[in-house]
């Protein structure tokens, strides 16, 4: 038997081994072409839900907590996969987000909890999120894509053209890119169908888009303003247009699963629930006011560079330069015994050069190493050793490393003042009853709130653009 032969033979056997990989569908009830058994499916759910734990904090109000499990519970117990044992956690991050992970591992963050103004609201995401469990969409995908680079490899094999098999690849790859966009719709089609088969009206998923739509639109607008790119929720709200028929269609079709024996909740016990919910950055993460950066319990405040993109993540703090040609990053490091700047660094890095002692036991340095634009690349750090910790700022970039802006950032570094400590106190929603006379415009001005205050005031509300409270109403507002 020659090479190819051979080939040939294994490629068939791969082959037979996609079509064997049948399961029935918990959703549809067909067969559908899988590689992973469920036991399998929740494993993978429990490994990357470690993850995701490392990378999100978990929000800490366990009251909170326990409302949305609960609520995410009933939503689970009338889908098509009531037997997996669902987890829902709510996560401390100002993200606008929701996702889940295979096996039933369902997540949402505060932030995007804060535009939400009903229970109703709430479950339409949370059933969304359930419908890409239940219908097994993250099997489905890997399933599809694997079979893509199988089918690529095959026609290498069975052509002997690596051309032919990178278009067959190219053209997987559209596919199962505009794969994603169907799932999305079908897990609103679920989704409302748990909605109403609990008692809530499926058409509030309608309204949970059109707020998120609002807040996509405002924030793509403030980013440009900011010389950012914009946060947005990652599903169908963001993909498909406000008015989308066919999403019309398949939230109307849930209404014959209604239940019409169910209790009607009272929208003001939810936003009582939101009460002193966070909003924005957390303390606890540190929070960015303009360009400059506070935080509390470390005692520290800097100022970043005017223009760059800042993200401000759970273990490290990110700047990126207009047009991504360099950056710069805060990172918190662990100290051995009473070491100084200079000692740390020297423990730390192998290959010191251009080093320097500054005042306040500061070091600065050149080293080499993986950067996002290579490796063995320059990379400039510099140490500030503050109540006992470090604190790492290294700076890289695709040509010239950013010594300037570098500096200016090491130097700013000190402790907060009395009035900074102030600034470093994270903002909260707090529920509040409207009375005669009440605006957003005068709301947003008597609570100092800042350029976007009165936008930001209708958008969790849901009165943008131009909406306003009435009299008696309960609103959140941010403090």
């Amino acid at each position: 038997m020659n090479r190819i032969e051979a080939f040939r033979g294994i490629f068939l056997v791969l082959i037979l081994t996609i079509i064997s990989g049948c399961a029935t569908n918990p959703v549809t009830g067909r067969s559908d072409i899988v590689l992973m058994s469920e036991s399998q499916e929740i494993e993978l759910g429990r490994k990357h839900h470690r993850q995701v734990l490392q990378q999100y904090p978990v929000y800490n109000d366990k009251e909170l907590q326990n409302y949305v499990s609960a609520l995410g519970q009933r939503l689970a117990d009338a889908s098509h996969r009531s037997h997996l044992d669902f987890s829902f956690t709510v996560l401390d991050s100002p993200e606008v987000n929701a996702f889940a992970l295979p096996g039933g591992y369902i997540y949402i963050t505060r932030g995007i909890m804060s535009y939400m103004n009903s229970e109703e609201e709430l479950a339409g995401v949370l059933g969304h999120e359930i419908g890409h469990v239940t219908a097994r969409h993250s099997v489905r995908q890997q399933t599809a894509q694997t079979g893509a680079g199988l089918v690529s490899m095959g026609v290498a094999i069975l052509t002997g053209r690596r051309a032919a098999a990178q278009a067959i690849g190219q053209a997987a790859s559209a596919l199962t890119s505009g794969y994603g966009r169907s799932h999305e719709l079908e897990a609103d089609r679920l989704g409302a169908e748990y909605l109403a088969r609990i008692g809530y009206d499926p058409e509030q998923m309608l309204g949970v888009i059109g707020i998120l739509k609002d807040q996509e639109e405002f924030e793509i607008q403030r980013a440009k303003e900011e010389n950012r790119r914009p946060r947005n929720y990652h599903g169908v709200y963001s993909t498909h247009p406000r008015n989308d028929q066919r999403l019309q269609t398949v939230i109307k079709a849930a209404e014959q699963y209604k239940n019409p024996d169910a209790e009607v909740t009272n929208p003001e016990d939810f936003l009582r629930l939101m009460d002193g919910v966070t909003f924005g950055n957390s303390e606890e993460q540190g929070i960015l006011r303009d360009s400059r950066f506070y935080h509390k319990s470390l005692d520290f405040t800097l100022a970043l560079p005017r223009g760059w993109q800042i993200d401000n993540q759970p273990s490290q703090l990110v700047t990126i330069k207009p047009g991504r040609g360099a950056a710069m990053i805060l990172q918190l490091e662990k100290l051995q015994g009473n070491e100084s700047a200079a000692q740390f660094m020297r423990r730390k890095f192998r290959n010191i050069q251009q080093g320097q002692n500054l005042s306040g036991n500061r070091f600065t340095a050149v080293v080499r190493g993986q950067t996002p634009f290579g490796d063995n690349r320059p990379i400039r750090v510099g140490t500030i050793v503050h109540d006992g910790r470090a604190f790492v700022l290294s700076a890289f970039s695709k040509n010239r490393i950013p010594d300037t802006e570098f500096f200016d950032t090491l130097d700013s570094f000190r402790r907060l003042d009395r009035d900074e400590r102030k600034l470093a106190t994270a903002k909260k929603l707090k529920i509040y009853r409207v009375r005669g006379g009440d605006s957003m415009s005068r709301l947003a001005s008597r609570l100092k709130l800042g350029k976007y205050g009165e936008e930001q005031l209708r958008l969790i509300n849901g009165l943008y653009p131009d909406g306003e409270p009435e009299n008696g109403q309960l609103i959140k507002i941010i403090r």
